[in-house]
Formats: C-alpha cells, sequence, structure tokens
C-alpha cells in the first residue's frame, strides 16, 4: 500500500510539473501575440523558456522553448525554423543560472547581451541562408538584428525576473523534472557519485557520444539525401519550366516570317509584335533569364530575335555567333532540325538549362530554334536556403534528444551504478557493526530501474549481506583462536613458573607492567617512530608470559635453590634467554606465524640486556634493544623487587620505584623509566589491582 501510496505522488508531482511547464508555453505565446498586436517589431517568446530553464534546469528549458515554437509553427510554419535559437537560449540561460548569474538583477541584465547575440546575431545569419539577402548588407542586417534583440532580450530578462521573484518558492522548488529509480539522492550525495572515477572514458559519457554520433550520422544523412532529392526534383521542375518555355516561345514566331526577320530585322512585319510576346514569356518567371530565337547554319546561330534583360543587351537580328565549344556536340542535330533534350552549360552567362524548340514551316522543315535560359543558379540558391531549414529544424531536435538522452543516463543509469560503486567503495570492515550499517547504507538506495540494473542490485545486496555474515562468522572463530592461543601462552607460561617455586604470579603481573607502560608511552606519544598501534600492543602483551619460557631448559637444582646461586649457576641460568629464543623460533618453523611470535621471541631472548651494554645475552645496548624487551626489561626487575624469594623479602614501592630510577640510563631505557615513574600512582594501582587478582589481597 505504501509503494502504491509513493507512486501516486510521484504521477501527481509530474502532472503539476507539465502543467506549470505547459503555463510557462502559453507565458511565451500570450506575450508574443500581445507584442504583434500592437505591431512592436519584437518577439518576446522566451520568458517561460527562461522560467523553465533557470528554475527547472536544461531539460524543462528546452521543453518549453521547443514546443513554443511548435504551436507557433500552426500560425506560421517559419517559427519551427527558430526553434534550435530558443534551444540554444534555454541551455545557455541554465548555465549562466548554474553561474548564479540570476541570483541579482544586477547579474540578470548582464546576460541581456548573451541571449541577444543568440537570438539577434545567430538568428539573422540564419534568416540571411534562409531567405536570402535582405535590403541591407549581410554586416548591417546582423548589426541592426542584434540592436533590435537587445531590447526584445532585455525586456524579456526584466519580465522574467519580476515572474521569478513573484513565484511562490514551494512551485519553484517543484519545477527541477526527475526521474529517481531509487532513493532520491542529495546535492552533496550526487556531488560524490559524480566524482567516482575511471580508468577510462565513464559509461555515460561513451553513451552520450553514441547518441552524439548516431544524431549526427541521422543529420547529415538526413540532409544529405533531403538536399539531392530536392535538387534532383528542382532539376526536374526547371526542365519542365524550359521546355514549356521553349514551346510557348517557338508557338509565338510565324515560321514563314524567319528569313525576313534576319534581312529586316525589327523593320519586318509584326516583328514587334512577336518581339512583345516573347517579353511576356521573358517576364512570366524570374528563372527564365533568357528568351531569344536562332537560325542554325554551319558558321553559328543567326540571330531572329534576342531579348534585352536587365544586365545584357541582346544581339542584333541577322547577327551570326560563333558556337560555343561545350554546345559542339548538338550542333549536327541541330542543323538538321532534330529535337534536342534540355542541355546544361556553364559559359560565360552563367549556369544555365537550354532548351531549343523547333520551329517548323508548312513544308515541316525547321526554320529556326525557339531557345528558353533557365538560371540554375536560383536552385544553389534555393538548395542552401532549404539546407538551412533542414538543419535549422535537426538542431533544436537534436540537443532536445542530446538533453533526454543525458537526463534519462542520470537517473536510469549513472545515479544508480555511481551510488552503487560509492556505497560498496566505502564499506567499513573496521567492526561488525561498521559492516551492518554499510550493508544498510547498500539497501537504502532501493533501487528499482525493473532492468537488468536492478537485477545487478540485488546480486549485489546479497553478495555483500553474505559476505558480511561470513566475515563476522570468521572474526567470532578468529576470536575464539586468539582466546585459546592466549590462554595456551597462559598455559605454557603456568607450567614453566610452576617449575619456579619463588616466583608466584609473576608472568601476569608483568604482562599487566607491560600493557600499562605500552599505554603510557602512546598517551604521551613516545617512540612515535613505533606503530603503536592495536596490533603492536596486542603482540607485545602476548609475548610478556612467554619472556621467562627458556627455564623450562634449566635445572630445578638451581631454578630453586633457597641461596645465591654461584658463578657456574648463573651462567646456567643466563641460558633461559637463549633457549627460549631456540624454543620460539622452532615454534615459528612450525607455524609459520612470524607476525605473531616475533615480539616473543624479542621480548624472550633480550629482557635482560641493559642499555649500557652490560646485560645478556648477547650484550645489545640502547636502541639496538627491540622496544618490547626494554618495556619488559622494567616490568620484569619491578616485579621481582615487589615480590617474596627464598632469598629475600619484598621490597615497599618507595624502594622499587628508586632502584628503578638509578637503573635508568644503565639497566633501564631511560625513556621508559622515566615515564614509569612519572605514574607512580597508576604503577602502583596495577600492581594493587593483580594482588586481588591471584588472592594474594582478600
Amino acid at each position: 500500500m505504501e509503494n502504491t501510496s509513493v507512486t501516486g505522488k510521484i504521477k501527481k508531482n509530474k502532472v503539476k510539473l507539465l502543467l506549470i511547464y505547459l503555463l510557462f508555453v502559453f507565458i511565451n505565446i500570450s506575450v508574443n501575440r500581445l507584442v504583434k498586436h500592437f505591431g512592436l517589431p519584437l518577439y518576446v517568446d522566451n520568458i517561460g523558456t527562461l522560467l523553465g530553464a533557470v528554475l527547472g534546469g536544461y531539460l524543462p528549458g528546452i521543453f518549453v522553448g521547443y514546443i513554443t515554437n511548435l504551436i507557433n509553427a500552426t500560425a506560421d510554419p517559419a517559427n519551427m525554423y527558430y526553434a534550435g535559437i530558443s534551444v540554444l537560449i534555454a541551455v545557455t540561460a541554465t548555465y549562466l543560472a548554474a553561474k548564479g548569474f540570476y541570483n541579482s538583477f544586477i547579474k540578470a541584465l548582464l546576460t541581456v547581451p548573451v541571449l541577444a547575440f543568440l537570438g539577434g546575431v545567430i538568428g539573422s545569419v540564419l534568416t540571411w541562408f534562409i531567405y536570402g539577402p535582405g535590403a541591407n548588407d549581410f554586416l548591417s542586417q546582423v548589426s541592426n538584428d542584434f540592436l533590435l534583440d537587445i531590447m526584445d532580450k532585455a525586456i524579456t530578462v526584466v519580465v522574467f525576473y519580476i515572474l521569478m521573484k513573484f513565484m511562490p518558492k514551494e512551485t519553484s522548488s517543484l519545477l527541477s523534472l526527475t526521474d529517481w529509480r531509487q532513493k532520491p539522492l542529495t546535492s552533496q550525495e550526487i556531488a560524490e557519485v559524480k566524482s567516482t572515477g575511471t580508468r577510462g572514458i565513464s559509461l555515460k559519457s561513451e553513451l552520450s557520444m553514441l547518441v552524439c554520433a548516431v544524431m549526427l550520422i541521422i543529420t547529415v544523412a538526413t540532409c544529405a539525401i533531403c538536399f539531392i532529392l530536392y535538387r534532383n526534383q528542382a532539376m526536374e521542375q526547371y526542365k519542365e519550366m524550359g521546355i514549356n518555355a521553349a514551346k510557348i516561345a517557338a508557338a509565338s514566331i510565324d515560321p514563314e516570317k524567319v528569313d525576313e526577320y534576319l534581312e529586316l530585322g525589327e523593320n519586318g512585319p509584326d516583328y514587334g509584335r512577336e518581339e512583345e510576346k516573347l517579353y511576356e514569356i521573358l517576364n512570366s518567371s524570374a528563372s527564365i533569364k533568357y528568351i531569344y530565337v536562332y537560325k542554325m547554319t554551319p558558321q553559328g546561330y543567326k540571330v531572329v530575335f534576342d531579348l534585352d534583360t536587365g544586365e545584357l543587351k541582346g544581339d542584333e537580328p541577322g547577327s551570326l555567333i560563333p558556337y560555343e565549344s561545350d554546345f559542339a556536340p548538338y550542333v549536327p542535330q541541330l542543323l538538321n532540325g532534330k529535337q534536342v533534350d534540355p542541355v546544361i552549360v556553364k559559359d560565360r552567362y552563367g549556369w544555365l538549362l537550354s532548351d531549343y524548340e523547333p520551329v517548323y514551316d508548312k513544308h515541316g522543315i525547321c526554320v529556326c530554334y525557339a531557345c528558353a535560359d533557365i538560371d540554375m543558379e536560383e536552385i544553389n540558391r534555393n538548395g542552401i536556403s532549404y539546407l538551412a531549414k533542414v538543419l535549422s529544424l535537426f538542431i533544436g531536435f537534436f540537443v532536445l534528444v542530446f538533453v533526454l538522452s543525458l537526463w534519462f543516463f542520470n537517473y536510469h543509469l549513472t545515479y544508480p551504478v555511481g551510488a552503487m560503486t560509492h556505497a560498496s567503495g566505502e564499506f567499513d570492515y573496521n567492526s561488525s557493526q561498521a559492516l551492518a550499517l554499510s550493508v544498510d547504507k547498500l539497501k537504502s538506495l532501493d533501487i528499482s530501474t525493473a532492468n537488468e540494473l536492478e537485477n545487478l542490485y540485488l546480486v549485489l545486496v546479497k553478495t555483500l549481506s553474505d559476505t558480511v555474515k561470513y566475515l563476522e562468522e570468521v572474526k567470532e572463530k578468529s576470536d575464539q583462536i586468539e582466546y585459546m592461543q592466549s590462554g595456551l601462552i597462559y598455559v605454557l607460561a603456568d607450567l614453566v613458573e610452576s617449575r619456579d617455586k619463588c616466583t608466584g604470579d609473576h608472568i601476569r603481573k608483568t604482562a599487566a607492567y607491560v600493557r600499562l607502560i605500552l599505554e603510557l608511552l602512546k598517551e604521551n606519544n613516545i617512540y612515535p617512530e613505533y606503530i603503536l598501534n592495536e596490533d603492536y600492543v596486542k603482540r607485545v602483551n602476548y609475548a610478556a608470559p612467554l619472556h621467562d619460557v627458556g627455564k623450562i631448559k634449566v635445572s630445578d637444582t638451581i631454578l630453586n635453590k633457597p641461596g645465591k646461586l654461584t658463578d657456574e649457576e648463573f651462567m646456567e641460568m643466563k641460558k633461559h634467554t637463549t633457549a627460549g629464543k631456540d624454543i620460539i623460533e622452532s615454534a615459528i618453523k612450525l607455524t609459520g606465524d612470524t607476525a605473531y611470535l616475533e615480539e616473543s621471541l624479542n621480548v624472550a631472548t633480550y629482557h635482560h640486556e641493559k642499555w649500557d651494554g652490560s646485560g645478556y645475552p648477547t650484550g645489545l645496548k640502547g636502541e639496538e634493544i627491540p622496544l618490547s624487551a626494554r618495556i619488559m626489561a622494567v616490568s620484569d626487575v619491578f616485579d621481582a623487587l615487589l615480590s617474596k624469594r627464598s632469598y629475600k623479602e619484598p621490597m615497599s614501592y618507595e624502594t622499587a620505584f628508586k632502584i628503578i630510577e638509578e637503573g635508568a640510563g644503565k639497566s633501564f631505557d631511560p625513556v621508559i623509566a622515566k615515564v614509569f615513574i612519572d605514574n607512580k600512582e597508576r604503577v602502583i594501582k596495577t600492581a594493587e589491582d593483580n594482588k586481588k587478582i591471584v588472592g594474594m589481597v582478600s
């Protein structure tokens, strides 16, 4: 029920949008009709186009402009030729609006020259190609149209700005045409989706180029086909015109008087009357350039009639004109009085289609030819005009289809794919909760394109949901293994420690001091060159209980001797560091987990090394000693000082801290010793807490 309600609401909004856009079309048409009613030399037919473009975007603006010209074309078909100009105005206005030019009245006025250039200059050039030269030369016509259009667009912008300011905010917020096939994205989310880069050209760009290429091919092919068809049809019409004109001219000549006209010229009987008839034929059409009557002789044309034109005076009757070289192939037929098909020639008189109609006397002998020359240059002029009309029609349609395609690609492809990519790329694997939120974010896109893209989205959601579930299971098992490993380490350490009756719960207490020192180093940003992250801290914590693992190879007699060890016995005791090293290296070879046991190796081997180099087993000094071993050294000695042994009583905190302080720079890392001493309260609290844990204090 909820989806049906949402769908119904979307349909209602689209109906409202359509009605608003049609209102803008009505504004365009009504203001234009009003201006025409008062006889003003203006159009003012782009107010609604600006409203649609500035408030709605590219597609609404183009729609309003194109439909306006389409409706106006019902009254005057020529309006359709200027639909491309209206579309260009809509595109330009949308772009300028995005740059903030319509946020204030002054900035809005700055757009007037730009819009006037489109309407006045480009419109004037289009008019020149469609209708040919006017009363003025080209530059004068363009300049006059531009100046006139400045006034036109100034009125347009002023009226538009007033209407925009009085328009209700809720209306203007509805004007953006959308077709979401998913949860609508915010402007910030759209920017993030668009910023998602690709290794090559984006799919949207490829499809846009494909649409553009197809439209260009269609445009070129259509224009070429239309031009060829027009040209062929025009040629046939002109041939027909030439034949008819020549036939009428031939019928106007009295064949019995041709020889008299050649001898007497204008003084011949009825010469003037027949010449007048020929002039009527010449003036019957602007396409008929010349009318003349020739008698064919082997030497050339003999002029019977040759009418004057505005640009050329005809030859006198009886004059002999040599044949043109281009006309030579037709001379034999003409000398024999044969019918000749219309001939197209280019000579000093221009590009002409000439038709020769024989004039026969009463004996059926051809006495002369009546000729009509049709000006073929008009075909070129009309062809350019026709091509300009076709192109102007295509420009508006081309831009409309292209922008509509981009709009469609955005809502049906770019935004869904980009949103999926962005949501998938931002998956947070830091915690189970973060993973669940990432999956929920992907699910919330709710992509419903009802095609293969929706199938891909559903598969992606299922795959990632299953992956998250699997990762949660893996993490749970990993935590169990980690807990088991930690327990095994403590069990192993307890087994070693149980042989030393003097140490008590030494491993747990030293591990607690190690954790504390690591926290203090991180809090005070000490040793920043070490990455004291959670992983490192965890590894050192695991390593701490194994620092004395080598004691498993030390004799019980030495390990539990109640008194002071001899030099020989102490040398044996010191071997527990190298023994620990051997044990852990063997474990590394067996498990292959070097990262996990690396710090255990450092701690077990080097925790008895001293800062001044006097320690064992290798005599490392200073920062040659691994950080984990230097931390362990302080922890180990401090706990030993506080603990009861068979050969000594436990020391006080004050005494233990004093010994650590005295050993700084000698036995211990001075930096670690200082941070340890500077935080006595936390150290003591840790010690007391561990006494309670191990049951030493009730």
